[in-house]
Parts: C-alpha cells; sequence; structure tokens
C-alpha cells in the first residue's frame, strides 16, 4: 500500500500553500484536489486584493500558478476525492474514490467552505457577473453604485454595512419583518443613512443583460411575501449573505467540530484534536473567509506537521 509523510485534501489557496511549504520540507506532500480543484476562487472573476498580483488576477489563473508553484517542489497533485479516513490511528488510513487506498502520517484538511445560495437559476447565472457571496473580496467593483444584499444575520449586517461605506445605496433584502443580527450590528444597519431595509420580501429573479460571454447584472425582481406584491430594484452588484456550509461531512464524529460543523483548532494553531491532523482554511475560519488567510493558516499546517514529524 502507498504511503505519504503528508496528506493534502483539498486544493484551494490553504491547499495549495500547504503543498509548497511541505514540499520545500522534503514532506514530499500528495494533494487529492476534491470536487472542485482550486477551490472557490475558480469561480471568482478577479481578485485584486491577493499580494503580488497588482494588476489583478482571475480566480482560476491565481489557482493555477499556485498549483504550478507546489508541483515545481515536487507536490503530487492528483484529480480524485478523498472518500473515508480512519482517524483511529496513525498512520491514518485513507480511501479515495477511484478504489485507492494509501496510509498517510499526517493529514492537512484544506476541503473549504461552500458558500449557500438561494437557488435561483437566474442567481447562477450572473455568478461571476453581479453576484457574489463575498462583499469584502468584491465590494471594491461596487464603488459609488447600487446593490444589494439579502439575509438577516451579523454576517449579512456586516456586509451591508461595509458596502455603505464603498456603494452609493445598499438594500438590505430580508424575509421577516425583524432581523437575527446581534443589537449591535441591528443598530449599525438602521442607522447607517445609505442603507435600506427591505422588510418581509424575498428575491424572485436576478435580471441584466447577457452579450456572449459578459453578464451584467442590472436588477432584482422581489416579492412581498406579505402582500404577494412584485417590486424591481435597479441594482449592479448582488451580494448572498445566507452562510457558508463547511465541507466536512467526511470527518463527523472523528474530528471536533463546532455547532456549525467548522472543524475545531487549538489555539493559535491548526492542529485538530486528533495528533497529526491539521485543519487550514475556510474548513475551520468562520470569520475571515479570505484567500489570504487560507494560504497563511495552509503555510501554518504544513510547518506544523514537518514538526509533528521531527
Amino acid at each position: 500500500m502507498e504511503t505519504t509523510k503528508c496528506l493534502i485534501i483539498g486544493s484551494g489557496p490553504a491547499g495549495y500553500t500547504a503543498a509548497i511549504y511541505a514540499s520545500r520540507a522534503d514532506l514530499k506532500p500528495i494533494v487529492y484536489q476534491g470536487m472542485e480543484p482550486g477551490g472557490q476562487l475558480t469561480t471568482t472573476t478577479e481578485i485584486d486584493n491577493f499580494p503580488g498580483y497588482p494588476e489583478g488576477v482571475e480566480g482560476p489563473k491565481m489557482m493555477e500558478d499556485l498549483q504550478k508553484q507546489a508541483e515545481r517542489f515536487g507536490a503530487d497533485i492528483r484529480w480524485g476525492m478523498v472518500s473515508e479516513i480512519d482517524t483511529s490511528e496513525r498512520p491514518f488510513r485513507v480511501k479515495i474514490d477511484d478504489g485507492t487506498e494509501l496510509l498517510a502520517e499526517t493529514v492537512i484538511v484544506a476541503t473549504g467552505a461552500t458558500a449557500k445560495y438561494l437557488g435561483l437559476e437566474s442567481e447562477q447565472k450572473f455568478k461571476g457577473g453581479g453576484v457574489s457571496a463575498c462583499a469584502t473580496c468584491d465590494g471594491f467593483f461596487y464603488k459609488g453604485k447600487d446593490v444589494a444584499v439579502v439575509g438577516g444575520g451579523d454576517t449579512a449586517a456586516e456586509e451591508a454595512t461595509y458596502l455603505a461605506n464603498l456603494c452609493r445605496k445598499v438594500y438590505l433584502i430580508h424575509r421577516r419583518d425583524q432581523l437575527r443580527a446581534s443589537k449591535a450590528m441591528q443598530n449599525k444597519v438602521l442607522n447607517t443613512d445609505n442603507i435600506e431595509v427591505l422588510w418581509n420580501h424575498e428575491v424572485k429573479e436576478i435580471v441584466g443583460v447577457e452579450q456572449g460571454f459578459t453578464k451584467a447584472l442590472n436588477g432584482a425582481v422581489l416579492v412581498n411575501n406579505k402582500t404577494g406584491e412584485e417590486k424591481k430594484i435597479d441594482i449592479e452588484g448582488f451580494f448572498v449573505a445566507i452562510g457558508h456550509k463547511p465541507n466536512t461531512d467526511l470527518f463527523f464524529g472523528k474530528l471536533d467540530m463546532d455547532e456549525t460543523g467548522y472543524l475545531v483548532t487549538q489555539p493559535d494553531s491548526t492542529a485538530t484534536n486528533v495528533p497529526g491532523i491539521f485543519a487550514a482554511g475556510d474548513v475551520q475560519d468562520k470569520h475571515f473567509r479570505q484567500a489570504i488567510t487560507a494560504a497563511g493558516t495552509g503555510a501554518m499546517a504544513a510547518i506544523e506537521a514537518e514538526r509533528f514529524l521531527g
């Protein structure tokens, strides 16, 4: 059976950065890319806030660059998904979806998280063309424009107040008549002049124009769920802030998680509750969810794996 000093599960900024560091430490890591090679950034058109790209870079291109850098140092990057892992003893026995089995001395989990969307066909159509799940990532592109945020929790409130500093107007669309956000965040939203809360509204459709491969969102059709009345708002950006789901199903009952499924790591560390297993990126970070912070924890995980092996 094949063995490896370091198995990396996932291939976003965290996984590829971990692969770069682990390869340079001569751990000869094996990386399984997972269902979405390159992670969430492969669906992002342009990234302007990752250091080293002064002119910006498209998400797929950046992931390609990170993969090439990891391969340059000898990382063995493979297509496939981990389907099963036994965390009860080291080396950890791992099964891949193609039937391959291997033993890993250490494991770095970098499976990321998936943004929750409303499930509208038009929403998917304009992803990357006006629809986003990250105001911190994409808000800059809508400076001085009108945008909307959908959601009612702390994340939605934070996204709306962040965008209010950049945009001319922010609509906060919420299906209920009161926010679920903390009182402090509610007060921020309700006391920000250019945020308008649209209570009891749900999104029926995202609308825009399509010219070839170019898509530009220009509005959203809403329905008042009390009266049934429809209205259209004119916007250029639409931010979905209804939460993320960490990709941790594989580790239920095997690694410690919080109540929402994010892996729990030790303070100032990427170590999980199982010695030899580390977690990096959005799979353990529900606060920042940025490419640069994911890359940072990927580096930490590889360094900790190296030190663990002695």
